[in-house]
């Protein structure tokens, strides 16, 4: 079985799912168990779909899977803010945050993966990886 926990992306959605944890108890009684509950679960789902991802041989569809149920967490938060269950803005910037950076991990993933089954080399324009290059 893969190793899973040097992932960033892992470490990021574990500490959002502790934060949904933390901040779904502040919510109202009528908010904590429906959509508590739905940011919480959808929270787990996330987790759940980066170890997968991590031990498949073709992570393909199982990033596009994470990519629709980060998606649905972006909502759910919405929705959250929204009917005012959050205890304050600074706890709906926070879980807005977290999730855009895990979204910007998957789709990086998910891009390496496709660049990968396609056989392309994600550096074509000779840069290093995490390197830009100057414009010329």
């Amino acid at each position: 079985m893969a190793q899973y926990e040097h992932l960033p992306i892992y470490r990021e959605a574990f500490k959002f799912l502790i934060y949904c944890e933390t901040v779904v108890q502040h919510f109202s009684r009528y908010h904590k168990y429906t959509h508590g509950s739905d940011l919480r679960d959808t929270a787990r789902a996330v987790v759940k779909l980066i170890i997968r991802a991590n031990n498949l041989s073709d992570k393909e569809q199982a990033l596009e899977e994470l990519r629709v149920t980060i998606e649905e967490l972006k909502v759910i938060i919405r929705i959250c803010k929204e009917v005012k269950a959050f205890n304050n803005f600074h706890s709906f910037e926070t879980a807005v945050n977290q999730v855009t950076e895990i979204s910007k991990q998957a789709e990086g993933w998910l891009k390496g993966a496709r660049n990968k089954r396609l056989g392309q080399n994600p550096c074509a324009d000779g840069a290093s990886p995490g390197k830009r290059s100057e414009p010329r």
